[in-house]
């Protein structure tokens, strides 16, 4: 877990289109980070 006012580690993801995004490329903007489990899974 992260400390308050610690940074987030870097990291990529796909985004809704499928290409891929880090978080790096957004540093100095607000980030909202959002998931949810998988459809049909427990959780």
């Amino acid at each position: 877990m992260l400390d308050v006012d610690s940074r987030a580690p870097d990291f990529e993801a796909p985004d809704q289109h499928g290409n891929l995004a880090r978080l790096a490329d957004l540093r100095g903007s607000w980030v909202v980070l959002w998931w949810y489990p998988k459809a049909s899974t427990a959780g």
